[in-house]
């Protein structure tokens, strides 16, 4: 999908206040030489911008106004390395909740609807995307905020709340504390917006069965804006994304080439009107794919098809590369698991080892299920694991995101 002259002008005007700003990606452009663009091909000639450089520029060194004009900072969620922080105007923060006001909308949300929010605030971009999104709908949020099962379950029961924001670990756990405690009769939720982690079909089929909800899975990163720029409608073949706001492209991770719509690549995003922190060509690592034609839910907005995976997912086991994704795939064809799994990666004996932990219940043979999902992952993988099936329940939930892979080799 070709960016556009309207995308081009808007492109080159957040250059230009790049180049103006003396800001961080501003002095990158320069230096490259590329200040302004009027073609595809020339746009396609752009440096992409990274992490890396996001928190190179730390603190401030991606504000692209006067510090006047910023009424908020947001920062990345990551755990390591320097924090990457982003800086927004009152219209940045206005545009977000436009988009996430859409997102709503694209899943039969109204403002008759109580929303809540079970996603973390403060620095972290989530629980206050919701939220701005919501009142921009007119809708009565309920801001839980993560944890606290207990509290959540009390107001979900007290306030009726038909919509739950959250991340598919958390939206898991509280379906199966909602079975456990016999109280779905006095639960009234009608959808979940799900977003922040890659979940499988098996894990979607089970949280939107036990709940007796409508799923729509969410995009968004904290340094395009947050979750809302995208989000998957009715027809669930796909998630619409907002290109009045973001211009989006698929690229060969590897040599940095667009790709043709419709193959699996990286997505990269340039953010239009951003004033705050505008980037451009920014390398999310999330893979995905541009879908071609018109979605029969009938919206005009482009659609990328649901997050596959990360290019930096990728995990090197006796020379094999192999992705969480394939593994989860393959667990998808046993009906006898529950939808969670963790893979644990170690070093012993001087060779690598893959342990992966499933769920079951006591009326299967655990011995004779191991077996036949370690001959699954040596047939369409190449190794043999180790799979040791367990009680459903034993594997840890999360109020937030679930750890899946768990790489011990170089702690």
């Amino acid at each position: 999908m070709k960016i556009n002259e309207t995308q081009l002008e808007q492109v080159n005007d957040r250059i230009q206040a790049l180049v103006r700003s003396n800001s961080f990606y501003g002095k990158k452009l320069e230096a490259a030489g590329m200040t302004e663009v009027h073609t595809p091909e020339e746009f396609a000639k752009l440096p992409f911008s990274e992490k890396k450089d996001l928190r190179d520029a730390y603190p401030l060194g991606l504000m692209a106004v006067p510090e006047e004009e910023i009424v908020r900072i947001h920062s990345s969620s990551g755990t390591t390395g320097t924090p990457v922080i982003i800086p927004y105007t009152a219209k940045d923060v206005d545009d977000w909740a436009i988009q996430f006001k859409r997102c709503y909308e694209t899943a039969g949300i109204t403002n008759k609807d109580r929303i809540q929010v079970t996603p973390g605030y403060g620095l972290w971009t989530a629980g206050i995307g919701f939220q701005n999104g919501a009142e921009k709908l007119g809708a009565m949020v309920i801001p839980m905020g993560p944890g606290n099962t207990e509290k959540q379950l009390q107001m979900m029961m007290d306030m009726e709340s038909t919509v739950l924001c959250s991340t598919s670990s958390y939206a898991l756990l509280l379906a199966e504390e909602i079975g456990k405690r016999g109280i779905k009769d006095k639960i009234r939720l009608k959808k979940g917006v799900i977003g922040s982690e890659r979940w499988s079909q098996k894990m979607r089929d089970r949280i939107s069965g036990e709940l007796g909800i409508e799923l729509y899975d969410i995009y968004g990163l904290t340094e395009i804006y947050g979750p809302g720029i995208g989000i998957s409608c009715k027809e669930n073949c796909g998630m619409h994304y907002w290109d009045d706001y973001i211009y989006l492209e698929i690229i060969d991770p590897v040599t940095g080439e667009n790709l043709p719509d419709g193959e699996i690549g990286e997505i990269v995003i340039t953010t239009l009107v951003k004033e705050g922190a505008p980037l451009i060509r920014y390398r999310t690592h999330d893979l995905s794919r541009i879908i071609p034609g018109t979605c029969a839910c009938g919206s005009k907005f482009p659609r990328i098809d649901i997050i596959m995976g990360r290019t930096d997912d990728m995990m090197k086991i006796k020379g094999v590369n192999v992705f969480p994704s394939q593994i989860e795939e393959i667990l998808g064809t046993f009906e006898e698991i529950s939808s969670e799994y963790q893979i644990r990666i170690s070093h012993l004996d001087g060779k690598d080892t893959m342990r992966i932990y499933v769920e079951s219940t006591g009326d299967v043979d655990f011995a004779d299920l191991s077996r036949r999902i370690a001959e699954q992952v040596k047939s369409r993988i190449g190794f043999t694991p180790i799979v040791k099936v367990v009680e459903v329940g034993v594997l840890p939930r999360s109020t937030k995101k679930t750890a899946r892979v768990i790489d011990e080799r170089f702690n």
